[in-house]
């Protein structure tokens, strides 16, 4: 239990940025899967439209800061190149 007021409030704000960060990083994992069923279905066009809204809002979350840089990155590539390798 917080014995100082400020702890008491950094306890609250946690709470609140927790629950925040969770719906962000499960709206982007929402926005992946839509990208990982497109391509299981072998639909190109309708991947890359998937990857189209994907991206911005992976991206966002390395700039609120939920996900790393390089994770973002590195599964974009992925993405993108499972995509291409669609005929």
């Amino acid at each position: 239990m917080a014995n100082h007021k400020s702890a008491e409030k950094r306890i609250r704000q946690t709470e609140v940025r927790t629950e925040v960060n969770r719906a962000r990083v499960s709206r982007i994992r929402t926005f992946v899967k839509k990208v990982e069923l497109a391509l299981e279905a072998g639909d190109k066009t309708a991947a890359a439209e998937a990857f189209k809204l994907a991206q911005p809002e992976m991206m966002r979350g390395v700039s609120k800061g939920v996900l790393h840089r390089n994770t973002v990155s590195r599964k974009l590539s992925r993405l993108s190149l499972r995509i291409n390798a669609l005929g």
